[in-house]
């Protein structure tokens, strides 16, 4: 059977997703459009040869609407023949692009495609695409009387489950930004990171962050009807220990690996496997977990097989519930730090958080890498790789 491989994945500075972030001036489609053209130019490759861009965003509206993969697309100067498309998998779009793209490559739809994703939150802050509006109906309501819930919510309703206390959470945090400064002090994110209007590291990384300066932020989504309707919530979510909202994008450049072979093109990575699941759209940030199952049940790997493991860090609560479900090696745990310090350019993240295991897997010598991505509505994306 033919292969997926990953021939480059590469990634813009995560920026702070506010006015004043370093990207909050660069239109989204241009800053997809960059990332793409820097793809094919850093591999020579002729663009000419791409079957598909894939892309991810969330916030499909404003500047993002309009199929914006499309449009960055011919923005990054490719022939108009080359398609593109926009999906949206919440948080884990991008991470689905790349499923989507090994699949096409697989059954032989592809040769060459690009899986890639963005997000602007300067321009489209969480909720941007919705205010408003009743985006579940009648027939969600009638299923989930109470209503559902952000995912702020949700992050306290898993700490409360799992029992983590703040001062976990914000220990947690601080390694988060501490690994992360570690790991830009010593340039291990040169590799993947494709310079953007000025900007060249990035900015969401805090070197000083301690767990007692953590300590001192009040929670974040904290309000008198939800403390009536869940009374075992102990607010302790707070911005410190949630991931920061960011502008980003990235890209992977995916093929078969005998197309790979034909234009002298050096395969990185095998896609070697992937799972998706929905879970309960109330606790929507725990789908990780049986992600993760799913995808080792279906390798025959089991999680010490493993030498790499990226979960998003949305909230501290998700990693820390993951890591104590499937008693995986918390040294192994987003060794280059998460989402916390490094930021989560929602549509992007998948792309970017692969962009990251796949050179820490080639400066370690680790030969498996797993990423795992909890997403809105009560879903997740799993991925292994296998360095080459």
């Amino acid at each position: 059977m033919t292969s997926a491989v990953i021939v480059d994945v590469i990634r813009t500075p995560s920026a702070r997703g506010k006015p004043g972030g370093g990207l909050s001036d660069v239109h989204p489609v241009d800053l997809l459009a960059n990332t793409l053209r820097a793809l094919v130019e850093r591999n020579s490759l002729d663009p000419a040869l791409i079957d598909d861009v894939i892309g991810g965003c969330v916030s499909q509206a404003g500047k993002q609407t309009y199929n914006v993969t499309r449009n960055a697309v011919l923005g990054a100067g490719f022939p108009e023949h080359v398609p593109g498309t926009t999906i949206d998998r919440q948080c884990g779009s991008s991470q689905q692009a790349v499923s989507f793209a090994a699949q096409g490559i697989v059954s032989g739809t592809y040769d060459i495609a690009i899986a890639c994703g963005v997000e602007s939150m300067s321009s489209n802050p969480i909720g941007f695409s919705t205010l408003g509006e009743d985006i579940y109906g009648e027939q969600v309501a009638e299923r989930y009387p109470g209503g559902l819930v952000g995912q702020g919510i949700s992050a306290e309703l898993v700490a409360s489950k799992w029992g983590f206390s703040r001062a976990q959470l914000d220990d947690y945090s601080a390694e988060s930004h501490a690994r992360a400064a570690a790991a830009q002090a010593g340039g291990h994110f040169d590799d993947e990171l494709v310079p953007v209007a000025r900007l060249y590291s990035d900015e969401t990384i805090r070197p000083s962050t301690t767990a007692e300066g953590l300590g001192g932020l009040k929670p974040a989504f904290y309000s008198e009807r939800f403390a009536e309707r869940f009374p075992q919530i102990e607010w302790v979510i707070t911005p410190g220990n949630s991931s920061p909202l960011s502008d980003g994008a990235s890209a992977a450049l995916v093929m078969s690996e005998e197309k790979a072979a034909q234009l002298g093109l050096r395969a990185r990575a095998r896609l070697h496997a992937f799972s998706v699941v929905g879970s309960d759209p109330l606790l929507m940030l725990t789908g990780i977990i049986p992600a993760t199952q799913k995808v080792l049940a279906r390798t025959g790997l089991t999680i010490e097989d493993i030498d790499a493991y990226e979960v998003n860090e949305a909230f501290a609560p998700v990693p820390l519930a993951w890591l104590e479900e499937t008693g995986a090696d918390p040294a192994k745990l987003n060794p280059r730090g998460g989402a916390i310090a490094l930021g989560h350019p929602l549509g992007a993240s998948g792309t970017k958080l692969l962009a990251t295991m796949l050179n820490y897997l080639e400066s370690t010598g680790g030969r498996y890498g797993l990423q795992t991505m909890c997403e809105g509505g009560g879903m997740a994306n799993a991925t292994i790789i296998e360095r080459l």
